[in-house]
């Protein structure tokens, strides 16, 4: 070991506590980017596996009904590959557990041969082959974990209008439903919603479809365009009810999927970067420190010898170590992070296999980010030490000059107490170690504003999604829209209280080369249970000719407000129309498009129809209403608004939360890093004078009191622009993460400022006390001997 590397070790240690905040702040930096690039690393191998395994479909098509010899046409269409087509039916679920109805989507298989396209993966049990099958049934695994089902384990079904029980002979998986959610719904249920599969014959029997198919999947041949197959397909299923084609990047489950893999990127980006760059300031603030303690030494050992290459280098191997220990720190708790967030993805995406994977790639890159940023950081001092002439270095620093600050030149100035005038003093004679204290405090600031601005969006999305905007209790719809006297029917249920219709149709919206295949909701003028607010939560009355759209929609289109907006209805007498954008709506979950329910009646040509209705529903008949619901066959879909609230609360708040607690860990870790960083530069810059004070007779709590004043003023001076910075920070981040599925508003509330200020409050005086028993444990005579 060299005599440099020797002095290094020993400045680090008596630098520890300091050198250990810094490679905190790194560590904390790091451990965000390598969780969440190696989790988007997991979670696409096993995505791209899974597809690629279980060949999983390109282009998707559901119709009303078309023959099986249709099957053959779709064959012939140029640019298709493989063509499966099959029957998809909703079912009511009839559950011992459940006092409300579980909707199911059953699925036929092959009536010969296997899947060809989207196989399904066996999990438990056993598949369904050759004249095996007879009421019996597979079922996702997320529906059966959700209800304790095990293979051989019997349900009950409405299926068609007359109720079935089959038994479970698997627990199977599929690549269509990594993501599993009920049509239409934007978030999942688990409880209340499953797939499942059953043999052709039994399914097509039961639905009076043998010999026909309501569903198609397809693949491409290599070099085909999707657009132009799409297009085809669509021509070909018109006439049997087709309602519209897509392809796989439009499909549900592989959206979400791809929106969470974006939303890590950003994670994986913004977090860092700002834990980052804290760390390179840190760096240079103690650097600067220690060069500027450190002239004399410098000067002898130049004069010893040493050149200014290896003087430099001497000084940049003291950020380097810094960043070795960050970086192992940041490793290793990417990778318990990584392996604790793969565990929760599993039971929102399921794949046969999802293991941590630690992209060492990012390992490598984020280690090299750390260096960098620490080198930037050091840069500038490391030249001027290594420029500084030994003559010159040996002298003692000019001393500092000490006149009255301008704020005690005033008459009110003149009252303060003297450790305030002292502090005032210290803050006038370096402004500039000022400045950089006051940014550094800023910083831990708006670093602690972020994680708590994700925490108050969740909880306003939670009011206003499913208070503000939906007051039903529930959602009803009818497998086949109905005449108006059908709401009769439903207002007869026991315990509703009251009961709005709604018409929805399945559309494409086009606006040049951008679509979207959703539905459009029709909606009676005076609605009150279903209603469509605006970003400021004002009621929004449905023109009787226009659209309001979903902001988000509407970003998605590419309109504003006044815009034309093309509209082909995908049933019915399928007109295409062109509608205008009259107004912009405010949600959170999903995109919605609504229509006049009378405008959209008449649009469809179809007299006055309804395909469902928002019910309330007096609690005292609450389980006698759910029973009724299950006897329902024409009943098609149940969506009740507390299961959708608690769905929330488990899909989206547990998944955010999760990653909102680690950075708010890492956040609290990062400011009181800074704070107790820069408390220990301001005294390792004043101990001569402190000391100085102790000698002449100041108590130790009156010397405590000059470095705490100066400690506060500079605090005071930057939590207004911490909190400014951190609003600008969770702007950036929250707008980054928001998808068509769930988005979150840019929400702050007085307890996310209070908080932030009270941590940094809390690190400041914790810093102070730390500071203050070094300080009484100094040598005075060493510190006041004169440097030679």
């Amino acid at each position: 070991m060299t005599p440099l590397d020797r002095k290094l070790f020993r400045d680090l240690w008596g630098l520890k506590s300091q050198a250990l905040a810094v490679a905190s702040v790194m560590a904390c930096g790091l451990a965000m980017m390598i969780m969440a690039r190696s989790l988007i690393l997991s979670i696409e191998t096993a995505r791209d596996n899974y597809y690629r395994d279980y060949r999983f479909a390109q282009v998707f098509a559901q119709l009303k009904r078309a023959p099986m010899p249709l099957r053959e046409e779709l064959a012939k269409i140029p640019g298709i590959g493989t063509v499966q087509t099959s029957i998809a039916m909703m079912v009511t679920l009839d559950l011992p557990d459940m006092a409300e109805p579980a909707m199911g989507l059953i699925q036929s298989l092959p009536e010969h041969g296997e899947l060809q396209l989207n196989r399904v993966h066996l999990r438990r049990g056993r598949m369904l082959v050759g004249p095996a099958g007879h009421d019996e049934l597979l079922v996702s695994e997320a529906f059966a974990e959700a209800h304790g089902l095990q293979p051989g384990d019997r349900i009950a079904a409405i299926l068609y209008g007359r109720k079935q029980t089959f038994r479970i002979a698997g627990i199977v998986l599929s690549p269509e439903y990594v993501y599993e959610a009920l049509p239409g719904v934007a978030l999942p249920d688990n409880r209340s919603f499953g797939v499942f599969w059953m043999p052709y014959k039994e399914l097509a029997t039961a639905t009076e479809l043998y010999g026909a198919f309501n569903k198609v999947e397809l693949t491409l041949a290599p070099g085909a365009s999707a657009r132009a197959v799409i297009a085809a397909v669509d021509r070909l299923l018109e006439p049997y009810g087709g309602r519209g084609a897509y392809a796989r990047q439009d499909h549900y489950s592989h959206m979400r999927l791809n929106d969470e893999i974006r939303t890590l990127t950003v994670l994986s980006i913004g977090f860092p970067l700002v834990f980052l760059s804290v760390a390179a300031f840190m760096v240079s603030s103690v650097m600067n420190r220690q060069i500027t303690m450190q002239r004399g030494q410098i000067a002898v050992l130049k004069a010893c010898g040493f050149s200014n290459r290896q003087v430099g280098w001497h000084y940049l191997k003291f950020a380097l170590v810094i960043v070795v220990v960050g970086a192992g720190l940041g490793v290793l708790g990417g990778i318990v992070l990584g392996h604790r967030l793969v565990d929760m993805y599993h039971v929102f995406f399921r794949f046969p296999a999802l293991h941590f994977l630690l992209d060492s790639r990012v390992v490598a890159i984020a280690t090299g980010l750390s260096a960098l940023a620490a080198i930037a950081g050091v840069w500038g001092s490391v030249r001027a030490a290594v420029r500084l002439p030994p003559a010159q270095a040996m002298r003692p620093e000019p001393p500092a000059s000490y006149r009255p600050s301008f704020l005690e030149r005033t008459a009110f100035g003149r009252r303060f107490p003297a450790s305030l005038r002292m502090a005032l003093r210290n803050i006038e004679r370096r402004p500039l170690r000022a400045l950089l204290t006051s940014v550094a405090l800023a910083l831990a600031t708006g670093i602690l504003v972020v994680p708590n601005a994700i925490n108050d969006g969740i909880d306003y999305v939670l009011n206003f999604q499913w208070d503000l905007i939906q007051r039903h209790t529930v959602m009803l719809s009818l497998n086949e829209p109905g005449p108006p006297r059908a709401l009769a029917d439903l207002r007869s249920l026991p315990g509703v209280v009251r009961a709005e219709p709604f018409r929805a149709a399945a559309v494409e919206f086009r606006n040049g080369s951008r679509t979207r295949l959703i539905n459009v909701v029709g909606l009676p003028s005076d609605a009150t249970l279903d209603r469509v607010l605006d970003s400021r939560s004002r009621r929004i009355a449905l023109p009787p000719h226009g659209l309001v759209i979903s902001a988000k929609l509407g970003e998605v289109l590419g309109v504003k407000p006044g815009d034309p907006l093309v509209m082909r209805v995908l049933e019915g007498r399928r007109p295409q129309l062109v509608v205008p954008v009259a107004e912009f709506c405010d949600d959170f979950a999903g995109v919605t498009a609504y229509l006049d329910m009378a405008a959209l009646n008449r649009a469809l040509g179809e007299g006055d129809r309804i395909s469902g209705a928002y019910l309330t529903v007096a609690d005292g008949q609450w389980r006698e209403f759910l029973r009724k619901i299950k006897e329902t066959p024409k009943t098609r879909s149940v969506v009740i608004k507390a299961a959708m609230r608690a769905s929330f609360r488990q899909s989206t708040e547990q998944l955010i939360g999760v990653i909102r607690m680690i950075y708010l860990v890492f956040a609290t870790v990062v400011a009181f890093g800074i704070v107790y960083n820069s408390t220990r530069i301001a005294l390792s810059e004043s101990q001569r004078e402190l000391a100085t004070l102790r000698v002449i007779g100041f108590t130790q709590g009156e010397v405590g009191a000059v470095l705490a004043d100066e400690l506060v003023l500079l605090t005071l001076a930057a939590l207004p622009v911490g909190l400014l910075l951190g609003s600008v920070f969770a702007a950036g981040i929250v707008t980054s993460i928001n998808t068509e599925f769930v988005r979150l508003p840019l929400v702050f509330t007085a307890a996310n400022y209070a908080y932030a200020v009270m941590v940094v409050a809390l690190a400041s005086l914790l810093s102070v006390v730390l500071a203050c028993r070094y300080l009484n444990r100094l040598d005075l005579v060493g510190v006041l001997k004169a440097a030679e």
